[in-house]
């Protein structure tokens, strides 16, 4: 069965081509990832490559995305992420094996989570020099006064630090279109 790609992940596809970058997303942990997080998502690691360089961060799936877990009803029952690897007909027959069948019985469905593909990673990319902390500071509405702040400011400058050493000015400007 073939898929089709998005107008959006084309265009980043076609970017990671043309800088000949590798992307690569490798499941980490289903848990929480930003100091707000409310519910769980799936974790990632995320390496770019290119020649000898590399970036490798962790990345948030977002939460409709993230999950591994069957439904009964309106109940979400999380199934233990050893069974993700097996497509859904033999995924019923494990369960069963591991959980009381009268109350499998009623599976309806199923869900698989998403890996992130290259331009849901590439359109969160910082692609902007974020100055100085007080510019950062007045142009995302913190307080410099803020430990939060501070650290968010200190990654997001780590984070624009990795992207150009990867790619050059012009490539950076390629990049800044995939939103």
């Amino acid at each position: 069965m073939k898929t089709e790609i998005s107008t959006y992940e084309q265009q980043a596809l076609d970017f990671l081509a043309k800088t000949n970058t590798t992307f690569s997303a490798e499941f980490v942990k289903h848990g929480k990832h930003f100091d707000n997080d409310k519910g769980t998502r799936d974790i990632y690691s995320i390496t770019l490559s290119r020649g000898s360089r590399k970036f490798t961060f962790d990345f948030g799936q977002s939460i409709n995305k993230s999950g591994f877990y069957y439904t009964r009803g309106v109940n979400s029952i999380p199934l233990d992420y050893k069974w993700i690897k097996y497509p859904k007909h033999k995924l019923k027959y494990l369960i069963k094996q591991e959980i009381d069948y009268s109350f499998i019985s009623n599976l309806d469905k199923v869900h698989y989570p998403e890996a992130p593909n290259a331009y849901s990673v590439l359109a969160c990319l910082t692609k902007y020099d974020p100055g100085t902390f007080e510019d950062f500071c007045s142009e995302f509405g913190y307080d410099t006064d803020s430990k939060k702040a501070e650290k968010t400011y200190n990654s997001v400058v780590n984070e624009w630090n990795n992207i150009k050493a990867l790619f050059n000015d012009a490539e950076i400007e390629e990049l800044q279109e995939i939103q």
